[in-house]
């Protein structure tokens, strides 16, 4: 059973390496029930908001499993939310869901909407948690598994240990590894994003435009 094992929020904290002078990618794990609303989870709070957050990066979601292959390749533990993850998952390849996917968790429904781009936030943030960020935004960027961002359809609570139940696949076949892939150096599979009912507009503008280039 697919299952939440940590709800993690953030607020802004000034940091004279952040591109805005602050950021919330520092997470806390919380316990009980938090409500999850269009923005995001209560208790979070984006800092760069011209970058992050809105109805379509509302909440970002980080799977357990993707994290202990990190621990593996860092030689040092990883606590659920260090990525900035919202919530931590276990149980589901969080990036083979499908772009569209729905997911029933607690009282809330979500959209697998869109995928997370690595930025030199990140990247100060793993060097300040003592990790080796050396090109890390290559390195995670290589590795093709970044986490959804998910969109909020229905309001309602979550807490550790809801079960996460896939509601609905569109079943075209477009996985959050392959948005990813398309958006970070691998252009040539920009237009099969095209067949995500739905798309992004600036992800749809940028695969249209390659599609017109390349007739």
């Amino acid at each position: 059973m697919a299952s939440i094992v940590s709800v993690n929020v953030g607020r802004p904290r000034e940091r004279e390496w952040a591109g805005v002078g602050r950021t919330s990618i520092d997470k806390t794990p919380v316990t009980g029930p938090v409500h999850v609303g269009t923005l995001g989870l209560d208790g979070d709070q984006v800092s760069d908001t011209r970058h992050h957050g809105g109805p379509d990066q509302a909440v970002y979601a980080f799977a357990r499993e993707d994290l202990d292959v990190w621990v593996e390749r860092l030689g040092m533990e990883i606590p659920d939310g260090q990525f900035g993850e919202n919530l931590t998952t276990a149980g589901i390849d969080v990036n083979e869901a499908e772009v569209g996917e729905r997911w029933e968790i607690g009282g809330a429904l979500f959209e697998v909407r869109s995928v997370r781009t690595p930025c030199n936030d990140f990247k100060c943030w793993m060097g300040e948690s003592g990790y080796d960020a050396t090109a890390w935004v290559k390195r995670f960027t290589a590795v093709g598994r970044p986490g959804p961002y998910l969109k909020v359809l229905a309001e309602g609570p979550v807490q550790v240990g809801d079960e996460l139940r896939v509601a609905h696949r569109p079943g075209h076949g477009i996985t959050v590894s392959t948005m990813f892939r398309a958006l970070n150096g691998e252009p040539a599979l920009l237009p099969r994003l095209l067949d995500v009912p739905d798309l992004l507009p600036k992800a749809r503008q940028k695969a249209e435009q390659y599609v017109a280039e390349h007739r």
